[in-house]
């Protein structure tokens, strides 16, 4: 329909200068004036019947573009979704949010306004050198003396812009990575009165941004009013030739007129191709970088012959000899050798950046292992179904994350079919509903950007209502007592204990004072196990364990 119509529109937008061909030859031969009354009535009747197509074109176009882009924007958002930890790690969010939207937007636009301008552009270019063809061949072919030129041009430009359009995107790209690093970073610049540099740093990006703009845009300056003038050249080198074929009689006046009118509608639509092609640099080098994201393999993926159990995992756990790195030649995890019952608590004990949390990774499967084999109920992981895997998990991590929208919202993310009865009751476990009750709105209470309108503790035992839905057998859970005052932190532990109740659990402590209810103690160093046992027993001996144990309680 969209082809049919762009193909009416332009049909007739050749008319016209026909039509007005035969209103001058009749003023010049001196025909009677009721013969220029027809064309004249055929011109007003070409003109709304050619508004009309290029109306139902319109609509017709923009909707099938809007589906074009809906998809494009849903498959760069589903790919991400889809991607492994390792890639946003290494990636910051502002330079993400670039690329599903600006450049989005960027490709949208060579679908909104450069697919239509170059069909018609197209068709009329066509229609319109058949028709001066068919008029006089000499004189069409003097008119089109300055397409070679023009041709030549656009590809000077385009091999020079391409390259300097990738770089305005990876400016933009930092540009946005340094505003959405401050504005969630906004408490720390306030409390360290940084604002004035914050705003040096964000001026620097911007203006970096801005001066390769003005680079691109010195390059269509130059080349948009060149293009231009060689195409009215066009229509000078059609006087100079046309009018002797006037005077030798070669030609009729009402000829040029439509030869020059035809001319005039010639390069209009190559004018439009050359802001096309201004569009289309832009959208080449987004277009890259969202495909960049779309055509990414991720590190984790379901295996071939991947099991999907049609039970919960009862939660028996086993490291068999695991190794991993984040780093070529630098191992986090090596010849990891332990297991865990179903229904154990196992605490997990080490310095900062002994590999506690990175064991939790492995076995969500954010990474996986390069050696050995993690397995669950004598499944190895890897022949689990990703999905499968991670809804056996439940994570309570030390720093909470919430999103964007009210606390219901939040707590049904542990389960999104779950109901209003499942999820009150949820946040009764928790030791949540005494305080949500008591918030202005209750549980449709906004909670704002990362749950900034909640105390931290509030903020875990949402996180932890979020895990009594999910109902998950293995349970990780990274010191969800640290930094709350001591009536908080009583209320979360008694929502922890009934949480572990019946599950496996995994304890990343930080505080050694709190393990005394955990079946085993797990203790690593440098990412190696170096002791297992219970915590009376490390503690009475000259253990890796007990020395951390009275370090801390000595502090």
């Amino acid at each position: 329909m969209t082809l049919f119509l762009a193909v009416a529109t332009t049909l007739l937008d050749l008319v016209p200068p026909w039509l007005i061909k035969l209103v001058v030859d009749s003023l010049v031969e001196g025909n009677e004036p009721v013969w220029i009354y027809g064309p004249i009535t055929g011109l007003a009747g070409i003109y709304l019947a050619r508004n009309f197509t290029n109306h139902r074109r319109i609509i017709a176009n923009n909707k099938v573009e809007q589906n074009v882009v809906f998809d494009l924007r849903s498959d760069v958002y589903r790919a991400l979704q889809k991607l492994s930890l390792s890639y946003f790690e290494n990636r910051s969010t502002g330079e993400l949010m670039s690329r599903a939207n600006d450049d989005v937007n960027y490709v949208e636009r060579i679908f909104i306004d450069g697919v239509e301008q170059v069909v018609t552009a197209t068709l009329t270019l066509i229609g319109i050198s058949v028709i001066l063809f068919y008029m006089h061949w000499k004189l069409a072919l003097v008119a089109l003396l300055p397409i070679p030129f023009l041709v030549y041009g656009a590809w000077v430009y385009t091999s020079k812009a391409h390259g300097q359009y990738h770089i305005v995107r990876k400016q933009a790209a930092k540009m946005n990575a340094k505003l959405q690093d401050s504005l969630s970073g906004i408490r720390e610049t306030l409390a360290f009165n940084r604002q004035l540099h914050e705003v040096k740093q964000f001026e620097q990006r911007s203006r970096n941004y801005c001066d390769g703009t003005l680079v691109v845009m010195r390059l269509w300056a130059f080349y948009s009013p060149t293009m231009m003038f060689l195409g009215s050249l066009g229509t000078v080198l059609i006087l100079l030739y046309g009018a002797g074929l006037v005077q030798s009689g070669d030609i009729t006046v009402g000829s040029l007129v439509a030869f020059v009118g035809y001319l005039a509608l010639f390069y209009t639509p190559i004018n439009q191709l050359h802001s096309v092609n201004h569009m289309l640099q832009h959208a080449l080098a987004s277009g890259e970088r969202l495909f960049e994201i779309i055509d990414t393999v991720p590190d984790v993926n379901d295996a071939p012959d991947a099991i999907l159990p049609a039970t919960n995992a009862r939660g028996a756990i086993q490291f068999d000899r695991v190794g991993f790195s984040y780093l070529p030649g630098k191992p986090a995890i090596h010849d990891m050798d332990f297991t865990i019952a179903a229904g154990e608590n196992i605490a997990l004990v080490g310095h900062t950046g002994s590999g506690k949390s990175t064991l939790t990774k492995l076995l969500m499967r954010f990474y996986d292992v390069e050696s050995g084999t993690i397995l669950i109920d004598d499944y190895p992981i890897k022949k689990l179904k990703v999905s499968y895997l991670r809804e056996q998990i439940g994570l309570v991590p030390q720093d909470p994350f919430l999103f964007n929208g009210t606390v219901a919202e939040n707590i049904l993310y542990g389960n999104i079919e779950a109901n209003r009865d499942q999820i009150i009751s949820a946040a009764v476990s928790a030791h949540a509903d005494f305080f949500i009750t008591k918030l202005p709105d209750g549980y449709d209470t906004m909670v704002g950007e990362r749950g900034v309108k909640l105390s931290g503790g509030e903020k875990h035992r949402i996180t932890i209502a979020r895990i009594f839905l999910k109902n998950p057998p293995i349970l990780i859970l990274d010191e969800a007592t640290s930094s709350v005052d001591t009536e908080t932190e009583r209320h979360i532990k008694q929502a922890l204990e009934t949480l572990m109740a019946g599950r496996t659990t995994l304890i990343i402590a930080h505080r050694l004072s709190t393990l005394e209810g955990a079946d085993r103690v797990l203790v690593i160093k440098e990412g190696e196990l170096v002791e297992t046992g219970i915590h009376e027993t490390l503690i009475s001996t000259d253990s890796e364990y007990a020395q951390l144990f009275r370090q801390q309680v000595h502090l």
